[in-house]
């Protein structure tokens, strides 16, 4: 295509661009040009940084506020003599969640979610090692009796010998987990709780 094609396609559909603010980011406004038609693009462009400034100081406050959350809930592990009773007991006030446990495959134990062979790989396959899902799967088996309340959840591999385990988290709102920015986090999380499991 020309310039002068993808001009004829722009004056024969007008509307184009207005229905799609968010190219107007990705176009250079022109410069030394003057009137009414120029500041109504100038204006969308404006409005389209600002939504895009907006998303972004919002998504860094929320990645803030949970990373002094996530601070939180290590430092309860320290004088913890049982760290997978602090993650279910503890950690779901410290991290304002619905439900947090350490879920594993091995043999069933108090204060731990049973999982069936092959979950972990399944739900956090190679490469990944943490993710939130705003729309989760399988509320019943991660989230036992709090699997009701739950409408997002976050998952982390826990860097454990032996059976195959991760960290489950549970919010009642998207909201609650970052959506943006949380894996450092939730990796901090998990590799605080494999060390106190370790000491």
């Amino acid at each position: 295509m020309t310039p002068e094609d993808v001009a004829a396609w722009l004056r024969a559909h007008p509307g184009f661009l207005a229905e799609r603010p968010e190219l107007y980011r990705m176009l250079a406004p022109p410069r030394r040009v003057h009137g009414e038609e120029l500041a109504d693009h100038m204006a969308a462009m404006l409005a389209t940084e600002r939504a895009a400034s907006r998303d972004l100081a919002e998504a860094a406050r929320e990645g803030a506020g949970f990373a002094a959350r996530a601070r939180a809930a290590v430092l309860a592990l320290i004088p913890s003599r049982d760290p997978a009773e602090t993650v279910s007991q503890e950690w779901p006030a410290l991290l304002g969640l619905e439900h947090c446990a350490l879920a594993d495959e091995g043999m069933p134990r108090p204060h731990r979610l049973s999982l069936p062979r092959g979950t972990v790989a399944r739900l956090l396959p190679a490469g990944r090692d943490a993710r939130v899902r705003p729309s989760p799967t399988e509320l019943p088996l991660l989230h036992a009796e709090a699997a009701g309340l739950v409408q997002c959840d976050a998952l982390a591999r826990l860097p454990l010998p032996g059976a195959p385990a991760m960290l489950v988290l549970g919010a009642r709102a998207v909201a609650g987990l970052p959506a943006r920015g949380a894996g450092p986090e939730l990796l901090f999380l998990a590799r605080a709780l494999a060390a106190a499991l370790l000491r």
